[in-house]
């Protein structure tokens, strides 16, 4: 990969504008019956208009072989390399909706999801909630109160959200809470790490107290952590 330096180099200012459609997602398998895959099965006008006037490509955000999760992904497509900066998703989705960060903020991407009487996930993203409803559910999140440590719940959309642990002590290294299935209660936080005990700790009082909170709401009554960073 080219580094962030040469590509800075290379950069020219210029009044034209360029528009970066990434396809992303679109791997499938031949299907049975007729041998194509979602895509080329696709009828795509528009798509077609636009890639006759532009310029295609292939990219490798991180090496050949590699499958590289949304954070280093990103990185990737806008010419920084994923193993020299290494930013998480929690960090990745607050930015992305322009809040402040400080050197004591620990950040997770959060997913509203739904859970059954026994505590198993029958939806990982609780039917994906109007942005208004997960606003207000936030607003029940923040009223969380954790020893030492300021909270701050905000909305992305639909069913996604942001918290921020904000304090002293809390370090990255923290495995994640979605099992990736239904029919599976959520998962809860271990340290990776030796310095991330604490951490651990602050985020699983943070999810069992959740889970109270949202004990009466419908569908989303139950909250994943990933990308603690």
């Amino acid at each position: 990969m080219i580094s962030l330096d040469d590509l800075k180099a290379l950069a020219r200012p210029a009044q034209t504008k360029i528009v970066l459609l990434v396809m992303d997602g679109v791997g499938g398998l031949p299907r049975a019956f007729d041998g194509k895959t979602e895509l080329e099965a696709a009828r795509t006008p528009n798509l077609d208009a636009m890639a006759a006037q532009g310029t295609l490509g292939l990219a490798d955000p991180v090496a050949p072989g590699i499958t590289p999760g949304s954070g280093p992904g990103h990185l990737g497509l806008f010419g920084y390399d994923p193993l020299q900066f290494r930013i998480g998703r929690g960090v990745l989705e607050a930015v992305g909706i322009d809040l402040h960060l400080t050197d004591t903020d620990l950040a997770a991407r959060g997913n509203f999801c739904s859970v059954d009487g026994r505590g198993l996930i029958t939806d990982r993203r609780a039917g994906r909630i109007p942005t208004e409803v997960c606003t207000r559910l936030c607003g029940l999140l923040e009223k969380i109160q954790i020893p030492g440590v300021e909270l701050i719940v905000r909305p992305v959309r639909e069913h996604r959200f942001v918290v921020l642990f904000r304090g002293a002590g809390l370090e990255e290294g923290l495995s994640e809470t979605d099992p990736q299935e239904v029919g599976k209660a959520p998962l809860s936080v271990h340290a990776e790490t030796s310095h991330a005990g604490h951490a651990a700790e602050v985020a699983n009082l943070f999810i069992a107290e959740a889970r109270k909170a949202l004990a009466d709401q419908h569908p989303a009554n139950m909250v994943l952590l990933r990308g603690f960073s």
